[in-house]
């Protein structure tokens, strides 16, 4: 659904962001596909798929059936048959790739899931329709006022009216299980319309408001994630990340979902590290693991008698050093083994600016304190003679 913003004035043009349901704020480009297979006809005797793909608010999808003599594409609004009245929404994908996204999603053709499409949006009704999703927000402050005088443990997220304005649906956030019978009919006098309350998941809230995620991008959920996979604390600590719940947690206030998305990497590259557990006998002393850089292919040792002096080996070092103890062999020390530190050649040329050094913000200059001792000197010499 396009925004307020960038949707058409009542002359027909484009405004607020100019690029008509593509803005990327609000809702604009929030899950949207790309139908590569649009331009192409299809082959000499095949059937056209019946079914599209319609969005309604926020990520919501549902697939529908066009009747004949209809010709639906992507963008065009839509009525949409339900069991009590129509509702509006948007079509976001037509042709073959219907058929491979009702397979990826296990949806068969004559399944009870699949509705009807009545006919193309009238004016009137978008405009009906647009002045629903204005009200949305007055309804759902309201509706959270109800729920507080009530004392009842949940928060109201988001507000969904029907297309046709004779029903809403709630969507809550709550920990506990909540009884919200006197809350709905409270609502229903209140708004005269058919409530719908419908529970869910602090992710599944996230991904409906959006966001700016830490990253300075938009929030994964609200624009391409479409499945939420359990995180825990041990994809962090694969990646050796520190542990605070501040830095870790995402706006829904769970484990950030990106934290899977290099997660696999991170496994099979500690495959070549040994384990942590792992000890290094030596005549000099027995070696403790400390810690290990996985992007170096590093590892620090220190004997168990000197905590403080740490040895920099190689992954290569450690793995060879462990195999001679498990043949009974004791090597002299760490130190034969210690990865040489390789010395960074003088640089011949540096310019008088200093632009292309990185680091020449990082210590602050150093100022002149016998001048600014003399140059204050003169000033109170100069201020004596005036006087």
């Amino acid at each position: 659904m396009s925004c307020s913003s960038c949707s058409n004035s009542s002359e027909g043009t484009p405004r607020g962001c100019k690029s008509n349901g593509t803005c990327g704020s609000d809702s604009c480009n929030k899950l949207t596909v790309f139908d590569w297979l649009e331009n192409m006809e299809s082959a000499s005797g095949e059937a056209t798929c019946p079914y599209v793909e319609v969005r309604f608010k926020n990520s919501r999808k549902e697939f529908f059936r066009f009747p004949e003599g209809l010709q639906a594409r992507a963008g065009n609004l839509v009525i949409t048959e339900v069991s009590h009245g129509y509702d509006l929404g948007m079509v976001t994908l037509s042709g073959p790739l219907v058929t491979m996204q009702m397979k990826r999603k296990k949806i068969a053709d004559n399944s009870e899931a699949i509705g009807n499409i009545l006919r193309i949006a009238k004016q009137a009704e978008i405009d009906k329709w647009q002045d629903l999703r204005e009200r949305e927000a007055s309804v759902q402050k309201r509706a959270r006022e109800m729920a507080i005088a009530l004392k009842l443990q949940m928060k109201i997220s988001d507000v969904e009216f029907q297309g046709d304005g004779k029903k809403a649906i709630f969507y809550y956030t709550a920990d506990q299980r909540v009884d919200f019978r006197q809350l709905i009919k409270d609502m229903a006098q209140a708004f005269s319309i058919r409530i719908e309350m419908k529970q869910i998941g602090f992710r599944e809230e996230a991904s409906r408001l959006g966001g700016i995620g830490s990253c300075g991008r938009e929030l994964c959920c609200s624009t391409w994630l479409t499945d939420f996979r359990s995180v825990s604390s041990g994809a962090a600590r694969y990646q050796q990340l520190s542990l605070n719940p501040q830095k870790l947690s995402g706006q829904c206030g769970r484990l950030k979902c990106c934290l899977n998305y290099e997660l696999e990497a991170y496994r099979s590259a500690i495959k070549a590290f040994p384990k942590p557990e792992v000890k290094l006998h030596t005549e000099k002393g027995i070696g403790v693991f400390q810690k290990m850089d996985i992007f170096k292919g590093v590892v620090w040792y220190s004997y168990k008698n000197d905590w403080i002096t740490w040895h920099k080996l190689t992954t290569k070092a450690v793995n060879t050093i462990i195999q001679k103890n498990k043949a009974k062999e004791v090597v002299a020390s760490l130190e034969e083994y210690v990865e040489e530190e390789l010395k960074v050649a003088p640089k011949l040329f540096d310019s008088g600016v200093g632009e292309d050094s990185i680091s020449r913000f990082d210590q602050p200059k150093q100022r002149n304190k016998k001048k600014r001792r003399n140059n204050k000197r003169k000033f109170q010499n100069g201020t004596k003679k005036a006087t």
